[in-house]
């Protein structure tokens, strides 16, 4: 028997009431369930972007202990330390750092213009560049000895900036922006020879026995005669149109210059001669990142018992065999400043503003410790971010000078921040130990002396 409209709506209702109900005890249900909180501290996903504290995390075994070399205490740091025979694996240093004096060494960093090159310390001399031309020469004690501007004659005044320095014995080699490497006496600052290189951008040289090594353009590495400035040979790479101001030295080992390229390729050919040995690259790339664009060879490379490590500020970092360029491991951590490997760890400032602790061996990380990141926290404002270079091993911490205006002391087994100074004016170059003095230069044009 069919139903009338009125028992249709009876029945409606009916189910309507039921539905409410269940919903009601569902409700309720769910309100006198308790809250399941998990363990661990509370951090937005972006945390790692935008810390502005030191902060130490134990990722993989952080409490491994590791038998530091001892203290030397070395009295120059002369050139780069990618290649073993200038490098002082742990300089001696005392544990509180005060500043002892201040000299001014021309331009600073400005928008257009930067100081990339690190000092050099030796006999008794400290040596710099500015973010444009000019090289000082300052006492251990503080005083200026002799101010020397290597602009060429064919260029204006504010053209370049970038270079690196070296001494060996009684020559400073210098490089420029300007695309020239130039001889001066160490005493005097006087002009021994000038060589053009026909690019600009030239990076940090090296010298070795009786040849200068240098990489000009980011594509292409020279050979120098060390006593006339004549060209030896040279060698080259891809083309790349994203570089880094300031290419890293090339590196001396066993009979062998390493060039590193703008394109991210290595290459390894015999001192002598220039004959190709072998290639290898510094590949791969953070996804999601702008920086991830750019192949340079950012992360020094070093040599270090048969292996030569190196990295990019793209989120990599590899080791391979020096002999044979052969790799040996990669790490999806990049590297901005100094690969620094010690004690069966390799340390370094990943891409992601974070002092890394890598196993030596196989690349694995150990911990990280965040470093300060974009300057202006706000998500509108996260466009620039401060600068750190380093780090170096020295008086049994790791240092690492930063643009924030502090240089911070880190624990080499733990990665927790044990140490401050002040740097008036931020720091724009990576530390150096010489003499039990730590030197570096400020964003402001001034080498200022800590012991």
């Amino acid at each position: 028997m069919g139903r009338t409209m009125g028992d249709l709506g009876m029945v409606w209702n009916t189910r309507k009431r039921i539905l409410l109900a269940t919903v009601a005890l569902t409700i309720v249900a769910a309100c006198s369930e308790r809250e399941i909180i998990l363990p661990g501290k509370r951090e937005p996903v972006s945390a790692v972007l935008t810390a502005d504290t030191a902060e130490a995390e134990a990722l993989t075994e952080a409490a491994r202990d590791i038998a530091l070399p001892p203290q030397v205490a070395n009295t120059d740091a002369a050139q780069s330390f990618g290649t073993p025979a200038f490098r002082t694996d742990h300089p001696q240093l005392g544990q509180t750092l005060t500043p002892i004096w201040s000299v001014d060494i021309g331009a600073g960093d400005s928008r257009k213009h930067r100081i990339v090159a690190d000092p050099v310390v030796s006999g008794g001399r400290v040596f710099t560049l500015d973010a444009e031309t000019t090289v000082t020469a300052v006492s251990t004690s503080g005083q200026v000895l002799w101010q020397r501007d290597i602009l060429t004659d064919r260029a204006n005044s504010g053209e370049g900036t970038g270079g690196g320095l070296a001494v060996d014995g009684n020559v400073l080699f210098v490089s420029s922006g300007l695309g020239t490497l130039t001889a001066l006496d160490v005493e005097t600052g006087g002009t021994i020879w000038e060589q053009e290189l026909e690019a600009i951008g030239v990076g940090r040289p090296t010298a070795f026995e009786n040849l200068v090594y240098v990489m000009a353009g980011d594509d292409t590495g020279w050979a120098l005669e060390k006593d006339s400035g004549r060209i030896a040979w040279q060698v080259s790479s891809s083309e790349t149109r994203t570089n880094v101001l300031g290419g890293p030295a090339p590196i001396v080992t066993d009979g062998l210059a390493v060039f590193s390229f703008g394109s991210g390729e290595m290459q390894a050919v015999f001192r002598q001669g220039g004959l190709r040995r072998w290639d290898a690259s510094v590949l791969g790339e953070r996804q999601g990142r702008a920086l991830a664009k750019v192949d340079d060879v950012t992360g020094r490379p070093i040599a270090k018992d048969g292996v030569i490590y190196a990295g990019n500020q793209s989120g990599r970092t590899v080791a391979v065999n020096a002999g044979s360029g052969a790799p040996i491991w990669t790490s999806a951590e990049g590297a901005i400043d100094t690969v620094l490997p010690v004690a069966g760890s390799v340390f370094l400032i990943s891409d992601r503003n974070e002092l890394v602790r890598l196993n030596a061996e196989d690349g694995t990380r150990v911990w990280g410790t965040r470093l300060p990141n974009f300057v202006k926290d706000r998500p509108l404002r996260q466009s620039e971010v401060f600068a750190h270079h380093g780090p170096v091993l020295a008086g049994g911490r790791l240092l690492v000078a930063s643009s924030d205006e502090t240089l911070r002391s880190f624990d080499p087994v733990s990665g927790g921040l044990t140490g401050r100074t002040e740097i008036p004016g931020g720091a724009t170059t990576a530390p150096v130990v010489a003499g039990q003095t730590l030197y570096v230069v400020s964003r402001k044009g001034q080498l200022l002396a800590y012991r």
